[in-house]
């Protein structure tokens, strides 16, 4: 959880077509599956605070990264999808700046020139465009 709370953190601070704010970025279409229309909606707009250790851990880390206070253990990522998945043809050529047991992230911002959209198009999971 606190590394893709590091990737909306990196994305709000270097803004670019995914939004300027942490709602903007969390809202972009297409960028978090969480919300695509499905059961993972369903269940994530049920939850509440009330005894659910990782309704509670989530809100902590989305504190700390709109404070400006979570270490950022991703060196910068701004993008990353699930291992086991399909490469996206955003990370066919990207070298990832940090992994852990799920997931792959990637710092794109840096791989290629402002406005450049083939770097700078990867959703954070794969979906077909």
């Amino acid at each position: 959880m606190q590394a893709v709370a590091n990737v909306i953190a990196n994305r709000v601070k270097h803004p670019r077509w995914w939004g300027n704010t942490f709602l903007g970025v969390c809202m972009a279409p297409y960028q978090f599956s969480c919300w695509l229309p499905g059961p993972d909606r369903v269940r994530i707009e049920a939850l509440t605070a009330d005894g659910n250790h990782w309704f509670q851990t989530a809100q902590a880390l989305a504190k700390a990264a709109i404070a400006g206070t979570l270490p950022d253990i991703t060196s910068g990522a701004d993008s990353y999808f699930a291992i086991g998945s399909e490469v996206p043809h955003w990370a066919a050529r990207a070298t990832p700046v940090y992994s852990d047991k799920w997931h792959h992230f990637y710092r794109l911002e840096l791989a290629a020139p402002s406005g450049e959209p083939e770097a700078a198009n990867g959703s954070v999971h794969a979906v077909p465009a």
